[in-house]
């Protein structure tokens, strides 16, 4: 059972999810939690949350660069020209998560964003962060697998069409995507103003 909170080699105290996990450390410091904005980085963040979905979200974290190679840097325009043969080549691909069903849903979300005026699915999943204080989590037992904002970003989202995108997978993309911030009381990150915005790049 993971500890509430991990002292890391640097003497650091961090979110106790991350384990003893190198690339986690990393993504816990420089990611996760900070501000992400820009439709094709949150089209990414929703397409790698939904393949997440049943997994652990180191799996993910680790396929990601080939994720990003196979799926055109999550350029939706790019995605939405998808078809059945690349479909099927993408099944024959042992660096991504072979999930049909998750594969033509990503396709099938690119594209419904070719419809979309640019900076629409930002604006509308930034419609949902919760405004005003927030109580820091004590300990990961504290913290929310699904809020009402992300059950109402799940509605919103579900009614244009997206796919994989179930109120507890939104939810995780929130806390992510920098929406909601729950890094435990005590984590050196909790005592870092998340002033640092991460926009539109493969580094999302």
């Amino acid at each position: 059972m993971a500890h509430d909170l991990i002292i890391g080699p640097d003497g650091l105290a961090r979110c106790g999810w991350i384990g003893d996990d190198a690339e986690y450390r990393r993504y816990h410091d420089e990611e996760w939690g900070r501000p992400l904005h820009g439709d094709r980085a949150l089209f990414e963040k929703m397409s790698l949350e939904g393949f997440q979905a049943g997994l652990s979200w180191i799996t993910i974290l680790r396929k990601r660069p080939r994720f990003r190679e196979v799926f055109a840097e999550f350029v939706p325009a790019r995605v939405a020209a998808f078809g059945p043969g690349d479909v099927e080549t993408l099944m024959q691909d042992a660096g991504i998560i072979r999930n049909r069903n998750k594969i033509e849903a990503t396709i099938g979300n690119a594209r419904l964003l070719l419809d979309t005026p640019e900076g629409e699915l930002d604006r509308l999943m930034w419609s949902f962060a919760p405004s005003g204080p927030r109580t820091r989590p004590a300990t990961l037992a504290d913290v929310p697998a699904v809020t009402a904002e992300s059950a109402a970003m799940s509605a919103a989202l579900r009614k244009r069409g997206f796919r994989f995108v179930g109120p507890t997978t939104m939810y995780a993309l929130m806390q992510s995507a920098g929406m909601v911030d729950d890094h435990l009381a005590g984590c050196h990150r909790a005592a870092t103003p998340a002033a640092a915005v991460r926009h539109d790049t493969t580094d999302s």
